[in-house]
């Protein structure tokens, strides 16, 4: 790298800019960084923090150490996945987006798809279940408006297509809201249908009750549609990201019935969708500290559920910049108009590229002048990092 560096500048006709132009290529590397920004999943930051590491051994990735006979990657964390939300099975890909897909073409593939078209959504990244349900090679049946769809409607189209039409899709509506004169069917109303309802909860709350937290579940998370719930509703699948209310690895998990997981598992899309053991290690360490409910065991939680107090006092103990009160914001595509009261650091101007360029990367955000590092998705063993590069000028 350092000698392409070298090449660059010289071909630029300046040299001296070698040193420079080698410090960009080291920057543009993966690499740690502090989020002060106060969104919890932040998808340029890699949403969810992980804090799992794997050990440079061999694994029993798809070996039966009882039969000693080849097993299944699908028998390990996608088992206590399913455990975990109260499902009969569950198989993982590498996104929620590959969750979606694969279910649809396994048990839609040439068929129809009932939808509200109050649910035909468009993510980050230009995810958009039309185009999604196109690629799988199941046809879109649209029903009701985009603020009011009835089950009636959901009927109506089952009635006129009879068998094409194959599965009913329930899509949660987790980066926007429509408000004023709506309505939507519930789960429990489209479970009446007599076809498999796919419930796509996209930001993978596991549980409405939140046992693994010892406060049980934050106000904020009122009316966020959890995987056991749902499943208990009457929906036959569940898909969810791994990466956002999860708090685990980029992953996309399907769950729910166990004759419609094996068919997700025996489509060959499941081969090329499959993730690896790095990413089904750090997938079992998280389905494990819910299963041992151990929220602290879990950042997001971790930092999720810390008071705005215990933030004033982290502030105050840096002594530098100025306490103030702000609004953490959960991100990544979930909750959207939610608010978390929260507490960080402010310090005058635009000091965002100053601590771009501390030692350790801060990101921050500047509201009405002032530069902001919210704490709450500060490391506690990072403040140290944050008083430093305010008192050395860096901020």
């Amino acid at each position: 790298m350092l000698v392409e560096a070298a090449r660059t500048a010289i071909n630029a006709g300046t040299p001296d800019s070698a040193r420079q132009i080698a410090n960009d290529m080291a920057r543009r590397l993966l690499r740690p960084v502090i989020n002060g920004t106060g969104t919890l999943l932040h998808t340029n930051l890699g949403r969810a923090p992980m804090g799992w590491e794997q050990a440079e051994q061999y694994s029993n990735l798809e070996f039966d150490l009882t039969t000693g006979e080849r097993g299944s990657r699908m028998d390990t964390a996608p088992a206590l996945i399913a455990q975990v939300c109260g499902a009969e099975a569950a198989i993982v890909v590498n996104n929620c987006a590959a969750a979606v897909l694969l279910a649809l073409a396994s048990l839609a593939e040439d068929k129809g798809v009932v939808v509200s078209r109050g649910e035909l959504v468009e993510i980050g990244g230009g995810f958009r279940v039309p185009d999604v349900m196109a690629r799988s090679g199941a046809r879109l049946i649209e029903v009701g408006t985009t603020n009011r769809t009835r089950l009636a409607d959901f009927k109506r189209a089952i009635d006129k297509h009879g068998e094409d039409a194959a599965l009913v899709l329930q899509v949660h509506q987790s980066n926007y809201k429509i408000v004023g004169f709506t309505e939507a069917p519930r789960t429990a109303e489209l479970a009446t249908l007599n076809r498999p309802l796919v419930a796509d909860i996209g930001s993978g709350l596991v549980d409405s009750r939140c046992s693994w937290l010892d406060g049980g579940p934050p106000g904020w998370l009122d009316n966020e549609p959890a995987a056991r719930q749902t499943l208990e509703a009457g929906a036959d699948l569940v898909t969810f990201s791994g990466d956002k209310l999860f708090g685990g690895p980029q992953a996309g998990i399907i769950a729910g019935r166990a004759d419609l997981v094996a068919a997700c598992s025996a489509h060959p899309l499941a081969r090329a969708l499959r993730p690896g053991a790095l990413v089904l290690g750090a997938l079992q360490a998280t389905a494990l500290a819910y299963l041992n409910r151990d929220g602290d065991a879990i950042p997001f939680w971790r930092m999720a559920s810390l008071s705005q107090d215990e933030l004033r006092s982290r502030a105050q103990e840096i002594g530098v910049g100025i306490v103030v009160d702000v609004a953490s914001t959960p991100g990544g595509g979930t909750l959207p108009e939610v608010e978390i009261p929260s507490a960080g650091v402010a310090v005058e101007g635009d000091q965002r590229s100053a601590l771009r360029n501390h030692r350790h990367p801060i990101i921050a955000r500047v509201i009405d002048g002032r530069t902001i590092i919210d704490l709450r998705t500060v490391h506690p063993d990072d403040d140290s990092e944050i008083a430093a590069a305010v008192t050395s000028g860096s901020g």
